[in-house]
């Protein structure tokens, strides 16, 4: 099993910066890739960018040029740094980790980008 423990989230101005965190516990050796969804009020829950472990990225064209998805291995931790937030990116965030056989999610954690 895998664990997911985000942090990071908040209220931040249009124009402004946050890092999200995505700590993995457990069987981390069953994980091949990582990465985020995000999910706005009313809305259906949309891929936001991944890493695999070969660090390869890639991400949705709505976050592209303003997030950057990054990994520390050392931590078993995953970065989301956002840039240029608008009030369009405010939602839950939410980590995920993919294996051969399943997906495993943290709890989420809430971005709200608001003047």
């Amino acid at each position: 099993q895998v664990q997911l423990v985000e942090s990071g989230g908040g209220l931040v101005q249009p124009g402004g910066s946050l890092r999200l965190s995505c700590a993995a516990q457990g069987s981390i050796f069953l994980i091949s890739a990582m990465g985020w969804h995000r999910q706005a009020p009313g809305k259906q829950r949309e891929w936001v960018a991944t890493i695999t472990n070969g660090d390869s990225t890639d991400y949705n064209d709505s976050v592209k040029g303003r997030f950057t998805i990054s990994r520390d291995n050392a931590k078993n931790t995953v970065y989301l740094q956002m840039n240029r937030l608008n009030p369009e990116d405010t939602a839950a965030y939410f980590c995920f980790a993919t294996s051969r056989s399943r997906a495993y999610w943290g709890q989420g954690t809430q971005v709200t980008v608001s003047s």
